[in-house]
Parts: structure tokens; C-alpha cells; sequence
């Protein structure tokens, strides 16, 4: 994408306080409730002394480990530094944006519950779908960032919880 394709796409936002408040919230409250989900799963499992609390606790935090290796090694521009633009959502950080990080973890979570309670996965698919449409939007992240993370979060849980 271009630096004229990122303002095209947040121009509504840039144009509209309440508009801009609403993607800058959807990405808190869409955070908040996967990276709350993850805990409670696991807190869920553990209690009922579910003997797949083990792989939901390892799966996800090898991949994470690997993700944020990978991402470290790439270490790929964010566009709003490659492009010059300031981004919609409050981001800081320069580097490291290949691939999504947060996307990565909300299909990789989700992937966990489909393993443990697929109407719970199918919840977090969709905020994962949303979480990386606002990523762009927002200009922290290029779309092959987001679809690579989500691709390496589908393919790490598919793996980690089906095939092994």
C-alpha cells in the first residue's frame, strides 16, 4: 500500500473525532477481551483438571515465542515509518511489524478454543478478521502483516491442536 492509500482509507477517520475514537476503542476492547479469554481458558481447564490445559498453555506460547523471534530477525518497517504518516492508533513503536503480533495471538487463542469450545473460537475469528481490518486502517500495519499473522496463528493451532 501506498502513503495515499493509507490516508484514503482512514480519511472518514482523520475527518471525525467520534469516528477515530470508536477504532482507537475497538482495538482496546477487541485486545482486552481476547487477551482476557486466554487467561480464563486456561484457568477453566486447570481447575476442572482438564488434561488439555497443557497443550492450550504450550501451543500458544511456543508460537508466541517464535512469532516474536521472527519478528525480531525481519524486523520490517511499520508503515507509518516507511510511508511518513501518523497512524490512527496511538503506536510508537518502529520496527518489528512483520508480522502482526496482536493478530497472530487472537487466531492462535481462537484456534485454542476451537480445540475447547468452538462457539467461543468462532467469536474470536471474527474479532480477529476485525482486529486486522482496523491494524490497516489504523497505519500500524501493513495487510500482509496482518495476514501473515493470522496465518501463522491459524497454522500454529491447527498443528499444535489437531495434527500432533
Amino acid at each position: 500500500m501506498t502513503k495515499e492509500s493509507y490516508l484514503r482509507l482512514g480519511a472518514p477517520f482523520r475527518k471525525n473525532a467520534v469516528l477515530r475514537r470508536l477504532l482507537v476503542y475497538t482495538d482496546l476492547i477487541l485486545t482486552g477481551l481476547v487477551y482476557l479469554s486466554y487467561p480464563i481458558l486456561l484457568c477453566v481447564l486447570l481447575f476442572t483438571k482438564d488434561a488439555r490445559f497443557w497443550r492450550c498453555l504450550f501451543v500458544p506460547a511456543v508460537s508466541f515465542l517464535a512469532v516474536s523471534g521472527i519478528r525480531k530477525l525481519i524486523d520490517a518497517e511499520r508503515p507509518y515509518d516507511k510511508l511518513h504518516f501518523r497512524p490512527l492508533l496511538n503506536k510508537t513503536k518502529h520496527g518489528e511489524s512483520f508480522p502482526s503480533r496482536h493478530v497472530f495471538s487472537v487466531f492462535v487463542i481462537a484456534m485454542a478454543f476451537y480445540y475447547t469450545c468452538i462457539p467461543v473460537g468462532v467469536v474470536l475469528t471474527v474479532f480477529g478478521v476485525l482486529m486486522a481490518a482496523e491494524r490497516v486502517v489504523g497505519g500500524v500495519h501493513f495487510p500482509r502483516d496482518v495476514l501473515a499473522g493470522a496465518a501463522i496463528g491459524i497454522l500454529s493451532g491447527v498443528v499444535g491442536f489437531f495434527v500432533i
